[in-house]
């Protein structure tokens, strides 16, 4: 278990775009707005609602968890998300999360004419496209007439390892850098995230979420890791059993730790796995 001089230390290198850092911040509805505007390139847009670390499910109930949904006042809704590691498909996670809220958020017999307009927003610490640019825009395209299709799903990938000197390559400046601010430019971002590091309260909230992130973590992999132990212990004995069991809630404690973006380090320390076996759960 991290001590907590250890948990700050961590928290105190976090970022907006660390899944941890962003989701506090984005509990607040004015800095969901000034980075929506920049993005969007919209500074007339406005939020009227917004909701952090939204968990839903799909049919199958398995359930995913988007950083930050907003309701514009166009009636729009908008999923951020943000990512540090390219360790996934996070094209299919985009076309997941979408299909999922869009599920979410339409109501029962409504007629397909008003499904709600979708806009998801995936902002990465890595250029998923390699194209070097720091914004790009996916639309569905006739590949016969080159006629582009408006379904009402609007995909924007945000590049936040690409500084072409916009306004929104400054914003990624704020996002990614530990000591870079722009109060001129962006001052709620800046101002939040400044209480969030600076502030002793806010690394004690953030702190919190970490270890009701754990906690959570920690119960389920109990749960999985003692079932799976009472099954394998009648073949194997109790004794293997019980040793199986905890050797699979640590791994289960430990993927529910990297769907979080906690790093590796702290999930070594938490679960005892080697850092061999935490980088084979990635995949």
């Amino acid at each position: 278990m991290p001590t907590k001089k250890e948990r700050d230390e961590y928290l105190r290198g976090l970022n907006p775009i660390d899944d941890l850092m962003f989701r506090k911040m984005a509990e607040h509805k004015e800095f969901c707005e000034e980075i929506l505007r920049v993005i969007l390139d919209d500074y007339k847009l406005v939020v009227t609602d917004n909701m952090q670390q939204f968990d839903i499910k799909n049919l199958q109930g398995r359930s995913v968890v988007l950083d930050a949904k907003c309701i514009t006042g166009d009636g729009r809704y908008i999923n951020i998300e943000v990512q540090k590691a390219n360790d996934d498909n996070h094209l299919k996670r985009v076309r997941y999360n979408a299909s999922v809220l869009t599920a979410n958020v339409t109501e029962t017999g409504k007629k397909f004419e008003f499904v709600p307009d979708i806009c998801i927003i995936f902002i990465s610490a890595f250029d998923l496209f390699k194209g070097n640019l720091p914004l790009y825009h996916v639309k569905k395209v006739v590949v016969e007439t080159e006629q582009i299709i408006d379904d009402g799903l609007t995909e924007i990938y945000v590049n936040a390892a690409v500084d072409d000197g916009s306004k929104l390559a400054k914003l990624m400046k704020v996002f990614t850098n530990n000591d870079v601010y722009n109060e001129a430019d962006f001052p709620v971002t800046s101002e939040i995230k400044a209480r969030f590091k600076k502030d002793e309260g806010g690394t004690v909230k953030m702190d919190a979420t970490l270890q009701k992130w754990m906690q959570e973590s920690e119960e389920i992999g109990e749960k999985r890791g003692e079932k799976r132990g009472r099954e394998e212990g009648i073949m194997l004995g109790k004794e293997e059993g019980i040793v199986l069991g905890k050797e699979e809630g640590a791994k289960t404690i430990a993927k529910t730790m990297i769907e979080e973006g906690l790093p590796t380090e702290l999930i070594m320390r938490y679960t005892g796995l080697s850092e061999e076996a935490v980088a084979a759960l990635h995949g």
